[in-house]
C-alpha cells in the first residue's frame, strides 16, 4: 500500500537525524514528546467557548478513530519518543468503555504519563476504573463555583456532579487534581482568589487559563474579554502571599506555578494571549475524527485515519507522523494581523 506520492520518506520530512527512530523533531528543534487525542466530538454540555452557537452537528460514528486504531498510533508514536498522551474530547467519558481504551495505551512501552482532561460530571461513575487501567492524572473544566453560572455558560444544571466527580477522583487516589479554570472578563474573573483558595483545603492545582479564540465561541470572541494572567495574579496577591514552586516539566506543562502559603496546592497560569509558549511546545493533537494537528489554532492536519484504513504499514504510518511533524507550525498567529479562525474544528473535535 502507498499511502501518496505526495508525502515524503521520514528522511526527507525532517533530515536524516531527525528520523532516528525516538527522534521526532519539528522544523524548529523541538522535540515532539506529548500527543493530545481526542476520543470524540460528543459531550454532554454544551459550553460557549467549546460547541457551535448553532447547536453541535455530531460527526457519524464510523468517522471516529477506533479504540484499535487510537492503540495503534500511540505505539508507534511512543516508538519514536512520544512518551506522554493524554485523551480529551468532547467529554471522554461519554465514550462507551474508555477505561478499556486507557488500559490498551497504558501498556504501551515508552507511555510513562497518561492522562485524561475532563467536564468532571461522569467521574463518580468511573474514577476508580480509570484508576485501575491504568490513568495517571486527570484534569477537570470548571470555570465556576457557582451552580447558576455552571448553568448559564454549560447549558445543564450538573454543576453538584462536577463537584461530587472531583470527590471520587480524589478517593480514588488522583492527587494532585488540577482544576482548569477559562477566565472571561465580564463572566468569572470574580471568582480567581475563591480558586485559589480552594488549594488550602484540597490538593489541587488550578490553572487559570485565558480566554483564546477557539471552539464555538470563535466567531464572538473578543480580545477585551480576555483577563490576562498577569492581572489574575495581581487580583490573588491582592489578599493572598504567593511563593513560587519548583515544577516537574515532564507533568506541569507550559503553566508557570506558584502557590498560597501554607497551602497543600498550587496555582498555575497558562498565558496563551498575553505570552505566548509556541517556542517550547512539544505536543500535537489527533482529532477524533483523526486527523493530526500540529497547533491547536492552526489549520494544515494530515489523515491517519484514512491510512490506517486504507492498509497502512507500521512504517508508512511512522513516515506519515514524521511528515506530519514536518509541517509544525512555528507559533500561533493570535496576536498577528495574519490570524484566522480555524476553519472547521471547533473545541469539542479538537480535543480540550
Amino acid at each position: 500500500m502507498s499511502i501518496s506520492p505526495a508525502i515524503p520518506t521520514a528522511s526527507a520530512a525532517t533530515g536524516t537525524e531527525a528520523s532516528a527512530p525516538g527522534r521526532l523533531v519539528d522544523p524548529f528543534g523541538r522535540a515532539i514528546t506529548y500527543v493530545r487525542i481526542s476520543v470524540t466530538d460528543r459531550c454532554n454540555l454544551r459550553c460557549q467557548y467549546c460547541m457551535p452557537h448553532e447547536g453541535p452537528d455530531w460527526l457519524e460514528r464510523e468517522t471516529i478513530m477506533s479504540f484499535e486504531e487510537i492503540a495503534r498510533f500511540v505505539r508507534v508514536a511512543a516508538a519514536e519518543g512520544v512518551s506522554k498522551v493524554r485523551l480529551t474530547g468532547g467529554e471522554p467519558l461519554v465514550r462507551k468503555d474508555l477505561p478499556k481504551l486507557v488500559d490498551m495505551i497504558s501498556s504501551v512501552p515508552g507511555i510513562r504519563d497518561l492522562a485524561m482532561t475532563t467536564n468532571g460530571t461522569l467521574l463518580r461513575k468511573f474514577a476508580r476504573d480509570l484508576k485501575s487501567a491504568g490513568l495517571t492524572r486527570l484534569n477537570i473544566s470548571l470555570d465556576t463555583l457557582h451552580a447558576d453560572r455552571f448553568k448559564e455558560i454549560a447549558k445543564f444544571d450538573m454543576f453538584d456532579d462536577v463537584w461530587g466527580g472531583i470527590m471520587a477522583a480524589l478517593d480514588a487516589g488522583f492527587a494532585p487534581l488540577k482544576i482548569n479554570m477559562v477566565v472571561i472578563r465580564g463572566f468569572n474573573e470574580d471568582e480567581v482568589v475563591d480558586f485559589a483558595l480552594l488549594t488550602r483545603k484540597y490538593p489541587f492545582i488550578i490553572r487559570y487559563i485565558e480566554y483564546m479564540p477557539i471552539g464555538g465561541d470563535q466567531a464572538h470572541w473578543e480580545r477585551g474579554k480576555v483577563f490576562p494572567c498577569a492581572d489574575i495574579r495581581r487580583r490573588i496577591e491582592e489578599r493572598e502571599e504567593l511563593e513560587p514552586v519548583e515544577t516537574d516539566a515532564k507533568t506541569s506543562g507550559p503553566e508557570r506555578v506558584l502557590r498560597l502559603k501554607d497551602s497543600l496546592g498550587r496555582i498555575g497560569f497558562i498565558t496563551p494571549v498575553s505570552d505566548e509558549f509556541c517556542a517550547g511546545c512539544n505536543r500535537v493533537r489527533l482529532t477524533s475524527d483523526g486527523m493530526l494537528r500540529g497547533c491547536l489554532m492552526r489549520d494544515g492536519e494530515v489523515d491517519f485515519r484514512g491510512a490506517f484504513r486504507n492498509g497502512a504499514t507500521d512504517e508508512e504510518i511512522r513516515e506519515l507522523l514524521y511528515h506530519a511533524i514536518a509541517r509544525k507550525p512555528e507559533k500561533h498567529l493570535i496576536n498577528s494581523p495574519d490570524f484566522v479562525h480555524s476553519s472547521f474544528y471547533t473545541m469539542n473535535r479538537l480535543g480540550g
